[in-house]
């Protein structure tokens, strides 16, 4: 392969001879950088293959100029994030054919290599003509990366530093394989983003920068907040932060997010604004490597990943030293991955949630037993009432009866009465008669 530039007269080597005859001083000229692949004389193909890189710049409408896309994704153990990521692929709205997909597994120890070739087989294989995409790469490639996967490894400070120089050689793998001339964009995506748009590639090709990055965040429960800030690689220089590096030595990394370096930088992810503009752009000195799109012409020119301190920075972080816009009201949303210490609190909080079931399960047996105990107490004030009213019954039936008595015994007492009565008064008349007499 030999590479040519409008300045240059330089002609092809002399071990090789095009089977193609062409002029190639005419061709030279007329060409600002361009690309030939010569073959040997006993090359069977009989193909030359001209690229004129000045076509795949990358536009802001690259999908109306059939602008071709890498899509580049890193794999180590992400067998269980497949369903996710190849969801995310299927509605991508940039169109497939235009992006080629190129993955990188390393040191995996569980099946995403082979996940990985089934979910590719069915997504190029789907009945939706719009679905397959373009060219499709898969490398294999060991880094003899010995931190886990787990959350508390992953993130711990200790390991950062030899963890981000390997992911920065993966990276510089995976796209030195891959890249083609006729690629105009380089999109790196993490294989464990939950949320996105759908139209991100659009999103972001429009404005048309070197390089750029939306916000990363992630979700969190509710007894966590609900949401945080995720990606804190994407920042702003600072005073503090370059008299830092100052006492560093020259092979030391600085991350963000702990402790240990304050360097008092702008943070993307801390500017971000719900209701803000999601085209609002801020220059970053630092990129996170969550989502990335960039011009491919920047990695022809020489940029990399830096797998070495940078300026006291590697992998996506020294990357971003050169030029990059972020976004920062422009969101995406990160895998939740419980830490160490949420997964101590949720086993807290879970001892909790058993100990209040089984006091309200003590305490509805408690209010049942009394409930039985004295029946329902509708019930029992209905039995009450109606001996109540059986005792006042009785009681009055006792009183009536006893008056009836009384009454009875005084009439017969009253009857001679009478008769003494009816006597006297008899008397009284003959008395009153025998005086008229006389």
């Amino acid at each position: 392969m030999m590479a040519l530039d409008q300045v240059s007269t330089s002609c092809p080597d002399t071990r090789f001879s095009p089977k193609k005859a062409f002029d190639h001083q005419a061709w030279n000229s007329g060409c600002h950088i361009s690309i030939i692949w010569y073959f040997y004389e006993d090359d069977p193909m009989n193909t030359v293959r001209y690229y004129d890189l000045s076509n795949v710049q990358g536009t802001a409408r690259g999908w109306e100029r059939e602008e071709r896309i890498l899509l580049c994704v890193p794999l180590r153990d992400a067998e269980q994030h497949m369903p996710m990521m190849f969801s995310h692929f299927r509605n991508f709205t940039y169109p497939h054919h235009l992006i080629d997909l190129a993955f990188l597994v390393s040191d995996s120890k569980d099946r995403t290599l082979q996940v990985l070739v089934q979910y590719l087989e069915e997504l190029q294989n789907h009945e939706d003509p719009k679905q397959p995409y373009g060219e499709i790469s898969i490398i294999e490639k060991d880094f003899g990366q010995q931190v886990d996967q787990n959350v508390e490894s992953r993130h711990g400070f200790a390991a950062q530093a030899s963890r981000r120089k390997l992911m920065a050689q993966a990276r510089n793998w995976l796209l030195s394989a891959a890249l083609r001339p006729y690629h105009s964009w380089v999109y790196w995506r993490d294989v464990d983003v939950e949320t996105a748009p759908f139209t991100i590639l659009e999103d972001l090709m429009r404005h048309n920068k070197d390089v750029i990055v939306p916000n990363v965040w992630r979700p969190l429960p509710d007894w966590l907040g609900g949401e945080q800030p995720y990606d804190l690689n994407s920042w702003q220089e600072s005073e503090t932060a370059l008299a830092l590096a100052d006492t560093l030595d020259e092979d030391a990394v600085i991350v963000e997010g702990y402790a240990e370096y304050a360097t008092w930088r702008p943070h993307l992810a801390y500017l971000r604004d719900p209701y803000g503009d999601p085209d609002m752009e801020m220059e970053i000195d630092g990129v996170g490597g969550v989502s990335i799109l960039a011009k491919a012409r920047v990695f022809r020119s020489g940029v990399h990943f830096p797998a070495f301190s940078f300026e006291k920075h590697a992998e996506t972080e020294g990357f971003g030293k050169f030029s990059v816009v972020g976004l920062p009201h422009y969101t995406i949303w990160h895998l939740y991955e419980p830490s160490v210490d949420d997964i101590r609190h949720m086993e807290e909080m879970e001892q909790e949630r058993l100990a209040k079931e089984a006091e309200e399960k003590a305490r509805a047996e408690r209010e049942k037993k009394i409930k039985d105990a004295f029946d329902d107490t509708n019930t029992q004030w209905e039995q009450d009432k109606s001996e109540m009213q059986k005792i006042a019954k009785e009681a009055n039936k006792e009183a009536k009866e006893s008056t009836e008595k009384s009454n009875s015994g005084s009439s017969k007492d009253s009857k001679p009465d009478s008769k003494q009565e009816e006597a006297r008064d008899s008397k009284k008349t003959q008395e009153r008669k025998g005086l008229a007499d006389a």
